[in-house]
């Protein structure tokens, strides 16, 4: 079976979010499973294609409006990834370097999707399965069911993946001329809110759409950025599979970017001892619990509540733990952050950014990962952290909920909270103190943590049997 995926991000061609490294394991896994999967994305001037090696394998023209534009498919020659990658070139849009926030982005993801239908539309490359990431793919369902130009393919099955429903690529009525020609009897497709609506395009006209945990696909139906009505509509369609981590990136025993690897009979040492050299790093002190959040500084991971929550909890447990942050995003948050009093100096540390050695570093160090998301549809970070051996602190919202089950639950691993409130991470941050003062918990939860099994194996599975359920085989 061959199935193409497409998206904006894949690890570690180009990444900002957990997106990236969803589509830069999956397919991989796929592959070692027995399907034909690939990765199309569109052209980034980034380091990884600068140091890799593509074949022109596909050149043609397309149309956007009025404009005609050429656009090149390159094949990166080597399967350096473990699975065959694609990239759309189209001089003038995409060939840049960053992934978005370009005053054209619109009109970016409409080419880089009407590209990818014309090539296939045109070569041997038909799949047996189309599957989309995002919003920035969401107008190909529509695209090959509804238009004259595709309507070769419309036999092809569609699946969606919704990473984040909050994002839904909505653009005006007045661009509707950049898609090729269509039964206008159709156009309610598109539209959601009174504009085209690319998120909700897709979940209309796709398949089959999957969400990043069963939990999320529930929280859709209650708060989705205005798409509430739709997910009640569409639920038949829908499955939640949690996402997998990649255990060869993500392995202790082997990480090259930790100051000292350990396995599960050395967990204890290990963490002493990059614990030891984070801390040294960034001027705290080694004895005491080590509490950290990794992520973006974004309302919807609750990083708002940061700086009054480390303060609060540093004044109420005064010299018992040490915080340490590593994130960027709203600069009001990051403002925030930087300028905590002085007097927390010794007990607080903070990297405004992100540096892939640094998170891995950080996760080997720390002892407790605070994640006081608002929205979370699947979550990565924690599963990042408990094959560390550090013991995930949660909101019980979306993923979390999925991944982390309570010390006070049965075959309870980690801390987690209901209400989202600087009072309920003050009370959580204090039952993970108490649990550090007792040596022989912590390494019976780090063991039972490192030997959890949140790999892309089963997830892999769980997609496997959707395809095939799908498939014209």
């Amino acid at each position: 079976m061959n199935v193409m995926h497409l998206s904006a991000e894949c690890y570690p061609v180009a990444k900002v979010g957990g997106l990236g490294d969803v589509v830069g394991a999956l397919p991989k896994y796929l592959c070692e499973a027995g399907i034909n999967a690939s990765v199309v994305l569109p052209y980034y001037d980034r380091k990884f294609v600068q140091e890799n090696t593509f074949d022109l394998i596909f050149k043609s023209t397309g149309i956007l409006g009025t404009k005609t534009f050429e656009y090149n498919i390159l094949k990166e020659k080597n399967r350096t990834l473990g699975f065959d990658l694609y990239l759309i070139h189209i001089p003038g849009l995409l060939d840049r370097p960053e992934i978005y926030c370009y005053p054209d982005e619109i009109e970016q993801f409409i080419s880089f999707q009407l590209s990818f239908l014309d090539w296939i539309s045109k070569s041997d490359q038909k799949p047996d399965i189309i599957h989309c990431h995002d919003h920035h793919t969401g107008l190909i369902p529509f695209l090959v069911s509804h238009t004259i130009a595709y309507s070769n393919l419309a036999s092809i099955p569609t699946v969606c993946t919704i990473h984040n429903g909050q994002y839904q690529g909505w653009f005006g009525w007045d661009k509707i001329s950049y898609l090729p020609a269509f039964d206008l009897n159709k156009a309610g497709l598109l539209d959601w809110g009174n504009c085209i609506n690319s998120l909700a395009t897709s979940v209309k006209c796709c398949w089959k759409f999957t969400t990043v945990s069963p939990s999320y696909l529930k929280e859709l139906s209650i708060n989705s950025n205005g798409l509430e009505k739709l997910f009640q509509m569409e639920e038949a369609k829908g499955s939640g599979i949690i996402n997998g981590i990649d255990t060869l990136v993500w392995n202790s025993e082997t990480d090259p970017m930790i100051f000292k690897t350990y396995s599960l009979d050395s967990v204890n040492a290990g963490k002493k001892e990059n614990k030891k050299q984070l801390c040294k790093e960034f001027g705290l002190s080694g004895s005491k619990p080590l509490v950290v959040f990794i992520g973006r500084l974004v309302g919807e991971k609750g990083a708002d509540m940061l700086s009054e929550a480390i303060a609060s909890c540093l004044d109420t447990y005064k010299g018992k733990l040490n915080f340490l942050i590593l994130g960027s995003g709203d600069p009001k948050t990051e403002k925030e952050l930087k300028d905590l009093p002085v007097k927390y100096k010794k007990q607080y540390g903070v990297y405004i950014g992100y540096d892939e050695m640094l998170s891995h570093r950080i996760y080997a160090g720390a002892d407790f990962l605070i994640m006081p998301s608002r929205v979370e549809p699947c979550g990565l970070n924690q599963l990042y952290a408990m094959r560390y051996g550090t013991i995930p602190v949660v909101h019980k919202t979306g993923g979390l909920k999925d991944t982390v089950i309570d010390l006070k639950e049965a075959g309870g691993y980690g801390l987690s909270f209901d209400d989202l409130s600087i009072q309920s991470i003050i009370t959580v941050i204090g039952r993970a103190c108490e649990v550090y003062e007792d040596p022989e918990k912590m390494s019976l939860i780090r063991k039972k943590l490192m030997s959890l099994d949140f790999s892309w194996d089963k997830s892999a599975e769980e997609y496997i049997n959707l395809y095939k359920s799908l498939s014209n085989d």
